[in-house]
């Protein structure tokens, strides 16, 4: 990550006075974290700042990080742009991670910074900085405060931390390196109250998300010999046991089903709404599989080489088929699904 690059984005926060900043899509651990980490320290220089929750409902796991009250109900689209100079997109590896409502055109008055670890990010905005090499976003704003002499306070530290630990899985996670840990240290040693925020995120459920999680796993079914696990929940199962989407988002079912020694692949699609599917991916192998282009292939996806995402617009029978010509189509090596 080169000091010009931190030096033009600091340069661009102080020329700018009213700056947006916008979670992702189904945001998780790294999009709230780096987000309220960037919102707390832009308030405390003096900026006018607005963070908003963009296309998703707000995940209630997150709902003790310092900041999260403030976060504002809206999508980019609910706003009026002329009011904002800068625009400061994190975790986001393509403009429709921003919104997936419509197509987005940035206005000739905004700015646009965009700070990001995920691969094949081609940089959408301004100014860019990526670094795919990075575990979480969360790491690279730790890096960009370090450039800058910035003293970090206990309630971005935390932000920071949680950012860093729920991207790594824990720090178990392939790129989890002795920086990583080594920047979790000095960001424990700021806010040592680091245990109970993550206390509180992995031990938040809902009731439903356990129903959840029995219907989902009695659904697996396997394809490609028994080398892909696909769980599939529809949208009559979901009204039928009165299940929300919002309440069943993170259920890491497909986490769940990668772990399973011989199932390369785990695949969970719910049909969220009729005829719009949410698919989550993950693999035990992501240097054979890479998921990433699993999720790109979709034409409305990506993420990572081990862990992707995608929503594809289709009925679930349609969207699960569509999904395993695609599998086919890029590892030929499975044979038949």
């Amino acid at each position: 990550m080169a000091n010009t690059t931190f030096d033009q984005i600091i340069k661009t926060i102080q020329d700018s006075q009213n700056i947006l900043l916008s979670l992702h899509c189904s945001p998780d651990g790294d999009s709230i974290g780096s987000n309220l980490a960037l919102y707390l320290y832009l308030k405390d220089i003096g900026k006018k700042v607005t963070l908003i929750k963009g296309d998703s409902e707000l995940p209630q796991s997150f709902k003790n990080q310092p900041g999260f009250s403030e976060i504002t109900a809206k999508n980019y689209f609910d706003l009026d742009l002329t009011q904002f100079d800068l625009f400061i997109i994190l975790d986001s590896a393509a403009l429709n991670q921003v919104s997936k409502l419509k197509d987005i055109t940035f206005p000739k008055n905004l700015k646009t910074i965009l700070i990001d670890h995920h691969p094949y990010n081609q940089g959408f905005c301004q100014t860019n900085l990526i670094d795919s090499e990075t575990i979480s976003t969360c790491q690279i704003i730790f890096e960009l405060f370090k450039n800058w002499k910035i003293d970090i306070i206990p309630d971005i530290a935390v932000n920071l931390f949680v950012g860093l630990y729920t991207d790594s899985g824990g720090f178990k996670y392939q790129k989890t390196s002795s920086r990583t840990f080594e920047i979790a240290s000095r960001l424990a040693a700021i806010n040592p109250d680091f245990p109970k925020y993550i206390f509180e995120i992995e031990n938040n459920s809902d009731p439903s998300q356990i129903y959840f999680k029995g219907i989902a796993f009695s659904s697996v079914e396997l394809f490609f010999n028994q080398r892909v696990a696909i769980s599939s929940v529809s949208y009559e199962t979901l009204v039928k046991n009165d299940l929300s989407s919002r309440r069943i988002e993170k259920a890491e079912i497909s986490n769940t089903l990668k772990s399973v020694i011989g199932w390369d692949i785990g695949i969970s699609i719910v049909e969220h709404e009729p005829g719009i599917c949410s698919v989550s991916m993950r693999t035990r192998n992501s240097e054979t599989f890479d998921l990433y282009k699993i999720g790109e292939a979709t034409g409305a996806g990506g993420g990572h080489p081990a862990a992707s995402g995608a929503t594809i617009k289709k009925p679930l029978p349609e969207a699960k088929k569509f999904l395993l010509d695609i599998i086919q189509k890029l590892h030929p090596e499975l044979g038949e699904p």
